[in-house]
């Protein structure tokens, strides 16, 4: 008895009112329910499963069968009637496979789908309460497919009362009938109409086959059985094999059978052998290794009307493949908990083929990078002062700052050439360091066969030469076994790089599987880069001023010792540092000081790893002995030359500076020096930092390509927890090449971290970027329906017979929400300077927003026109400023928007068709317009508007917006930036416009906009851009269209 506490007596409280059973309990995962005792607030175990009564019913559906799921006692009568089906058996089981009692009687009838009852597999009484015809208790009628009842040496059925009744069923043979007749235990008597029209469409004169040899292999069977031998042996006509995989041994021959055809066994059809006196069989092939099948096979005879063909078949058998060697072992991981163990763990292969006798686990210490040890890290003045050193404090340090723009010297360019192999070294090491060589060597099969014998190999290999310092070394493989998924690995090295692989083994084929293998680093150990013992110090009395300092490396360091730091000291002056190169100190196992002057000093030094600084040494003192003089004129003429010396090097900097002005100021008028940067190199602000929008790799789930973007493949894909409130959402997700270089990746990680200063709706968002480990991910809104460019092309009639082209009222909507992004833009300095249908996305509920800035680059690379030896350019999008003078403001985005316009009514054509880039490029810098659209020329004027020559006289984004408001959809003004508390409301105030003192400025290309010629009248061309928007706006007017296009130029 239980109260109402955890979660069975929760379930239990469910049903109080309803004083039944608790069938929350699933089953046949929990066998045990819980019963409401006597009105009470107590719950009290069933015996099994708690009793769910129903009333009678009628199966004449799989539907129908859905609303007797969990019943056990049917009150009432059963009576099953589906007539049509495929593969319904398992569904039927299901629903019904939990019916034990009826109190009435069963009635199958007409069903013509079923070939037998095994589906009712918990029908245990019937009994009879009430009677068909007031005598049967069970009738089957007419099922034309009906071959076999119930497994009656698995299946117990009593009929309490009443008798049976099988007519009409071609294929049930009388002896099935006959069993469930003794089965049932029925003490009437039956009478001769009870059993008319059975089994004369059936072989049920049966000859039972006996299986007369088997032999198994991992991935077959071989079978043969006896011969038969029919009355006439023209009517044997072959044999079929039937097989499936057969967990426990508990399968009849009409599982997953019903009357359709539908069929859960695996048919073979064996041809008779030609010699009679050859015993048949067969090959099955292929299985699974080490998986039980269950296997029967039946004769194929001749049904000849009016002539009972005895058949002939075997009991179901049971045979199980032989084993195999194992799959790998899933999801390996490894990671370190001291500086000498690591712990591995891993997970059971998914296909063991056998039982696992153990895992074989194979660990190899892995060698540092030596080039490492080429480059001087002391080139470059680096040091580290954290306990954390890292590599990327190297690789920032090496570009500081940009390159001086004097002749270089041979120290410059040698330490360029430094720089260049240290750059080629370290991207090796990062290589090398994340990307995995396939191992050399024979097949899969050749490692699998020798694993048994790996200590015996790897003792047998030879040892590393020890005649090359810089040549890697070979490291043994060492082997362990375990029976288990886990294994701690001691006696490592500190701060070392080890491949592991973990193998399953089964002993009984004494083979393993394939190896799954992890790297892992060990922990730096805390002393392990201190010095064994003190530094000594020696004087070299034919070196004034030198010091010889000598020290004994670090006997196991953590990973490779890199270089070595000095600090020195006269007396109690600030310390002085100084550092050694690895390369330096194999010279003279140590460093000498030099340029010392006399008096005494200290010294201690520090060695630095892979993993960090070691701790500094004890001090060592040493005396420097004073300079010997020659004679009072040597001392003289050393401090007199040198002063000389500079005193001529100065006039003569001087006089070369005032000539080289002169110079530069002959050849720039202007007298500005313009400096530019070398491509090649980039400062350490260039580098991209992780921040709060990083994102972790594991969360992110690619599913397929969506198309090749400018820096690589674009996916969609899932992320996790990147949407506040949202713990899975379909994201777009940018890539870069594996080919691309470092600045590339910098440039595309950088071109992302743009977009995150922004936040609007009409604007793709970013979501995330994946910038640690390889390949770097960004991480995008998805727009599921592509760029804008493609979507208007796809309402083409030509494409699509069942499209219509959009209304007037939707295209002013892709107007409104593209300006409003632009707007967005604008107000935040940001010029997109390729504003085109490409660039714009499209989402899934078809609102327009401007795109990532760059994405469809090489999409449509045929858009873009390389103009005079630069980068491409769009030109047939581009205004006049911008082909002329390279000019890109807010006032050149409204040009490109009129021709995202035009591109927007006449569904994407290109524009200026018929003309060549370079023939584009001079219509419109003398002046030249697109035509009318045919499809939409009712917005013709608003693009005339952005088409104003002179960029002062093209509206804002926020006028369109302002003009266009009227007829945006209402979701608009809740989304939009225009509405938004970040855009201020627009001057609604009244223009004091004097069309006496209005500037003229031209149309006319030939007059360069910004130039001189201007009259204190109202030009013609002003008063045409007026004219324009007051047209406009009375033509949406008489369209039934509400717009209002800046009021106060209409005045």
């Amino acid at each position: 008895m239980l109260m109402f506490q955890r979660s069975a007596s929760v379930a239990c409280r469910l049903f109080v009112e309803a004083r039944r059973c608790n069938f929350l309990t699933v089953f046949p995962l929990i066998s045990l329910s819980f019963l409401l005792l006597n009105h009470s607030m107590f719950c009290s175990a069933c015996d099994g499963l708690c009793d769910k009564i129903c009333d009678s019913k009628t199966i004449d559906s799989v539907d129908a069968a859905q609303s007797l799921m969990g019943c056990t006692v049917i009150k009432g009568n059963l009576h099953i009637n589906i007539r049509r089906g495929n593969n319904i058996a398992s569904e039927l089981e299901s629903f019904m496979g939990l019916i034990q009692t009826v109190t009435g009687y069963v009635r199958i009838r007409h069903s013509h789908t079923l070939g037998s009852l095994s589906f009712l597999k918990s029908l245990r009484y019937i009994n009879g309460e009430e009677l068909m015809e007031g005598m049967y208790a069970f009738s089957a009628i007419d099922n034309q497919r009906l071959q076999y009842l119930w497994d009656w040496t698995q299946h117990n059925l009593t009929i309490r009362a009443g008798r049976l009744s099988f007519r009409f069923n071609p294929k049930l043979c009388m002896s099935e009938i006959h069993n469930m007749w003794e089965k049932t235990d029925i003490t009437e008597k039956f009478e001769e109409g009870d059993f008319r029209n059975n089994g004369d469409r059936a072989s049920c004169e049966s000859h039972i086959l006996k299986f007369k040899s088997n032999s198994t292999m991992s991935n077959r069977i071989k079978l043969t059985w006896e011969r038969y031998r029919p009355p006439d042996y023209r009517d044997l006509i072959s044999f079929i094999v039937y097989y499936k995989e057969a967990p426990h041994q508990n399968i009849t021959e009409f599982d997953g059978q019903d009357g359709c055809g539908s069929n859960s066994w695996n048919m073979v059809d064996v041809d008779l052998p030609q010699d009679k006196e050859i015993d048949p069989g067969v090959l099955l092939s292929p299985l699974k290794p080490w998986t039980q099948y269950a296997i029967f096979v039946k004769a194929i005879t001749l049904v000849v009307e009016d002539k009972h063909i005895p058949g002939a078949k075997s009991d179901v058998v049971y045979i199980r493949t032989s084993p195999s060697e194992p799959s790998m072992p899933m999801d390996t991981r490894a990671y370190s908990n001291s500086s000498s163990k690591l712990v591995v763990k891993w997970s059971p292969p998914l296909n063991p083929n056998g039982n696992l006798t153990f895992y074989l686990i194979r660990w190899q210490q892995q060698a540092e990078d030596r080039e490492l040890y080429q480059h001087n890290y002391c080139s470059k003045g680096q040091h580290s002062n954290s306990s954390s050193f890292s590599s990327l404090v190297y690789f920032s340090s090496l570009y500081k700052g940009p390159c001086c723009p004097c002749p270089k010297t041979k120290e410059d360019l040698k330490a360029e050439i430094d720089d260049a192999s240290y750059r080629k070294v370290f991207e090796n090491f990062l290589h090398n360091s994340i990307f995995t060589p396939r191992g050399k060597g024979g097949g899969k099969q050749k490692q699998r066969g020798n694993v048994f014998h790996s200590v015996a190999l790897l003792a047998a290999l030879p040892p590393p030469s020890l005649t090359c310092s810089l040549c890697p070394r070979e490291f043994p493989f060492m082997e362990d076994r375990s029976k288990t998924e886990f294994i701690e690995i001691p006696n490592l090295q500190p701060f070392t790089v080890y491949r592991i692989d973990i193998h399953a083994c089964n002993q009984e084929v004494r083979r393993c599987s394939a190896g799954a293998f992890v790297f892992s680093r060990t922990k730096p150990a805390d002393k392990a880069d201190d010095m064994p013992g003190r530094v000594n110090q020696e004087r070299d009395e034919k070196v004034e001023g030198s010091v010889l300092l000598r020290w004994p490396e670090p006997v196991n360091p953590n990973g490779l010792i890199l270089m070595y730091e000095i600090k020195f000291r006269q007396g109690t002056e600030t310390e002085k540092h100084e550092c050694v190169s690895r390369q330096h100190y194999r010279v003279h196992k140590g460093a000498r000081l030099t340029n010392l002057g006399s008096g005494n000093y200290s010294a201690r030094v520090r060695a630095t790893s892979l993993a960090g600084n070691g701790s500094w040494t004890e001090p060592v003192s040493f005396y420097v002995t004073p300079p010997k003089r020659d004679n009072d004129n040597t001392f003289y003429l050393v401090i007199i030359i040198p002063i000389i010396v500079i005193i001529l090097i100065a006039s003569l900097i001087t006089a070369l500076f005032f000539i080289n002005k002169k110079r530069n100021s002959d050849r720039l008028g202007n007298g500005v020096l313009y400096a530019s940067v070398n491509p090649e190199y980039f400062s350490a602000a260039e580098m991209y930092v992780p921040d709060e929008w990083e994102v972790a790799r594991e969360k992110i789930t690619m599913h397929k390509e969506l198309g090749q973007g400018s820096f690589g493949m674009v996916y969609e894909g899932l992320a996790k927890g990147v949407v506040k409130d949202d713990p899975e959402t379909r994201v777009a997700i940018k890539t870069v090449n594996e080919s691309a270089s470092m600045r590339e990746r910098i440039e595309f990680l950088n071109e992302a971290s743009v977009m995150k200063e922004f936040n609007c709706h009409h604007v793709v968002r970013l979501l995330g970027v994946v910038s640690q480990g390889q390949p770097t991910l960004v991480i995008m809104e998805l727009m599921t329906r592509g760029d804008l460019k493609s979507h208007l092309r796809s309402l083409r009639k030509e494409n699509s017979s069942s499209q219509v082209l959009p209304p007037l009222k939707k295209m002013i909507q892709m107007a409104g929400e593209i300006a409003d992004g632009m707007a967005y833009l604008n107000a935040n300095k940001f010029v997109h300077r390729d504003l085109a249908a490409r660039n714009c996305m499209v989402a899934e509920d078809f609102t327009v927003k401007i795109g990532d800035f760059g994405m469809t680059r090489d999409i449509y690379e045929t858009d873009y026109y390389r103009k005079g030896g630069k980068g491409l350019l769009p030109v047939r999008w581009m205004s006049p400023e911008s082909l002329k003078d390279g000019v890109f403001t807010t006032n050149s985005d409204v040009w490109s928007f009129g021709v995202v316009l035009w591109e927007i009514s006449t569904l994407s054509e290109q524009p200026y068709q018929g003309m060549s880039n370079e023939q584009v490029l001079r219509f419109v810098m003398e002046g030249g317009l697109l035509d009318k659209p045919d499809n939409c020329p009712d917005m013709f004027e608003l693009m005339r508007m952005c088409w104003q020559y002179n960029p002062k006289m093209r509206p804002s984004f926020l006028e369109i917006i302002n003009s266009l408001k009227e007829e945006l959809e209402p979701p608009f003004s809740e989304m939009s930036f225009f509405f938004s508390e970040e855009n201020k409301p627009p001057d609604t105030e009244e223009l004091d416009m004097e069309v006496e003192n209005m500037e003229n400025v031209p149309l006319d290309p030939r007059l360069e906009y910004g130039g001189s010629e201007r009259t204190t009248t109202l030009g013609s061309s002003s008063v045409y851009f007026l004219f324009s928007i007051c047209y406009f706006k009375n033509i949406l007017k008489e369209g039934h269209h509400q717009y209002s296009l800046t009021d106060r130029y209409c005045k």
